[in-house]
């Protein structure tokens, strides 16, 4: 269901993004949600309530949060082909 018609937000954009952990505000500067009228904000708002009441976040761990010494494993680093060395001819 289209929940912004300014600038066409179903219901579904807003439900993923609240799932990702975003609240309202978070939602409305990112999607653009009830920054044109404004006839849409109470829906909208509701959507997040609802999804935020019903809906487990996403556990995401922040690069800040990882413990000391546990950066990528350098054997599993990834190098772009253009600089991979090639055998001589």
């Amino acid at each position: 269901m289209i929940v912004c018609v300014c600038h066409r937000i179903s219901d579904r954009e807003i439900v993923r993004h609240a799932r990702a952990g975003m609240g309202f505000e978070e939602i409305q500067f990112e999607l653009g949600v009830a920054t044109q009228c404004g006839q849409c904000e109470g829906c909208a708002r509701d959507v997040v309530a609802q999804c935020s009441a019903s809906c487990p976040t996403a556990n995401i761990q922040l690069a800040s949060n990882l413990p000391e010494g546990s950066a990528w494993p350098a054997s599993r680093a990834f190098t772009p082909i253009y600089l991979q060395h090639s055998p001589a001819a």
